[in-house]
């Protein structure tokens, strides 16, 4: 057990863990902590996909559509899953591809950050180039219509953590615990 890992969680772990919901859900900066806390190696598909294609997510999603985005996400988060164990922050959509979904489920523990309409509002407003489906409209309308969309995928992740927008600490102490109840009950 790592001095970081108090909960010896990181050495339960067979699997990746992968971090899914919405953008601005905390997916990368909770995931980043959480790898940091159970001394494992993170991934950003998203900014996997950026090294692959040498664009943004948003330019890539944008020239070549939402279909392609889709499916090339599809292929990397496959490649992800084969690294081993790892912590693993998926883009926004990715959760909602059935066939990547089904992948997620069966090869890794997900977890559902979720997070209210307002505080997902205010955290994508900080950098809006990267949030190419958030600039046609009202960003809060949005997300609260992408969440009421997404809400029955989400709901299939294994472990659900709600995000009120308190400390990041807080929210990886709460995915630690409610990942080792998960483990005990397998």
């Amino acid at each position: 057990m790592s001095a970081r890992d108090g909960s010896g969680l990181s050495r339960r772990l067979d699997r990746p863990v992968v971090l899914v919901g919405l953008m601005g859900a905390g997916k990368s900066t909770v995931g980043r902590r959480l790898a940091r806390r159970l001394g494992l190696p993170f991934v950003d598909s998203d900014a996997a996909i950026e090294d692959a294609a040498g664009l943004t997510a948003g330019e890539v999603f944008e020239r070549y559509g939402e279909a392609d985005f889709r499916d090339g996400e599809r292929r990397l988060v496959a490649r992800l899953l084969d690294g081993g164990v790892r912590i693993i922050a998926t883009g926004g959509g990715a959760y909602v591809n059935a066939q990547t979904r089904r992948l997620l489920n069966e090869k890794a523990i997900t977890i559902w950050l979720d997070a209210p309409t307002d505080l997902l509002a205010e955290r994508t407003a900080r950098r809006p180039e990267t949030r190419p489906l958030l600039n046609k409209g009202d960003r809060a309308e949005i997300l609260q219509s992408l969440i009421e969309q997404r809400r029955p995928n989400y709901a299939e992740a294994h472990i659900r953590v709600v995000s009120q927008g308190g400390s990041h600490s807080d929210v990886v102490e709460t995915i630690i615990a409610e990942m080792n109840r998960f483990l005990d009950a397998r």
